[in-house]
């Protein structure tokens, strides 16, 4: 159950592509006996979301979420981003301009219902703001390291200045022998969740590419290239593990068992 009593109506969309280089047909790999994107989608509806879509690009997600009473729709199976499918899923769903939209990845079966529900209500509060997201301090120098672990810098109004795999900021005095120790204010891991305005997401496709998104192969700097602003929600709890690799999946059936969450 949310924290949040009053939340301005929103709809979540989870993109779910079968092709996975490192775990095949990742979004049915089974968690306790249920798909994974089955499960991604039964965290979202525990959130204050009006509407709940899996966007599929192939029949079999369909029928997965179909037998387990979850709405889903195809989508073309040649988008280069995830961004892409929410943009026709918005069109395909007739969705106005104003709709906010969270866009949940369907490897992320245990993302918490309220960190949806904030993320949404951040975009509502922060009219300049084009997108919201949010991210939770890092307290492990390992993990400041790993280019695995999208780092973000905020402004004074808790805007984004920039994402980067690298380890930002960077303690210049503090770091002289190398990268043994965080920052004296904790630097900030990038959750990967989003809010979008759908007219905004319709537009996001077609906007060219970033060259420094290219670079850091991170997406979101393409709006900032732009002159858009993201939102971001600072959280103090850290979100559960996604699901990329076999070890990864091992790891959330076992969290999943152990915490029953369904």
């Amino acid at each position: 159950m949310s924290l949040l009593t009053e939340i301005t109506p929103f709809m979540v969309v989870i993109p779910a592509r079968l092709a996975s280089s490192r775990l095949p047909n990742k979004p049915l790999a089974d968690i306790a006996g249920i798909p994974m994107v089955v499960r991604v989608a039964q965290r979202a509806q525990q959130s204050q979301a009006s509407k709940v879509v899996v966007a599929a690009d192939h029949l079999s997600i369909v029928q997965a979420c179909e037998a387990h009473g979850v709405f889903a729709v195809m989508t073309r199976e040649d988008h280069p981003s995830g961004s892409d499918r929410l943009a026709e899923t918005c069109q395909q769903m007739g969705w106005d301009d104003s709709t906010i939209v969270v866009n949940v990845q369907g490897d992320e079966p245990l993302m918490s219902p309220d960190l949806i529900n904030q993320v949404a209500s951040l975009l509502n509060e922060r009219p300049e703001a084009s997108m919201s997201t949010a991210a939770h301090a890092i307290e492990s120098v390992a993990e400041f390291a790993n280019p695995n672990v999208v780092k973000v810098i905020l402004d004074a109004r808790q805007l984004a200045m920039y994402f980067s795999r690298a380890p930002i900021p960077w303690w210049r005095d503090g770091n002289l022998q190398g990268l043994t120790a965080l920052p004296a204010h904790l630097p900030l891991r990038h959750i990967g969740i989003y809010g979008y305005r759908a007219g905004f997401l319709k537009k996001f496709p077609h906007l060219t590419q970033a060259p420094v998104e290219i670079i850091e192969a991170l997406e979101q700097m393409r709006a900032l290239w732009h002159g858009h602003k993201i939102a971001v929600h600072v959280t103090d709890q850290a979100p559960g593990p996604g699901v990329d690799t076999p070890e990864d999946l091992q790891r959330v059936r076992s969290l999943w068992s152990q915490s029953k969450m369904i």
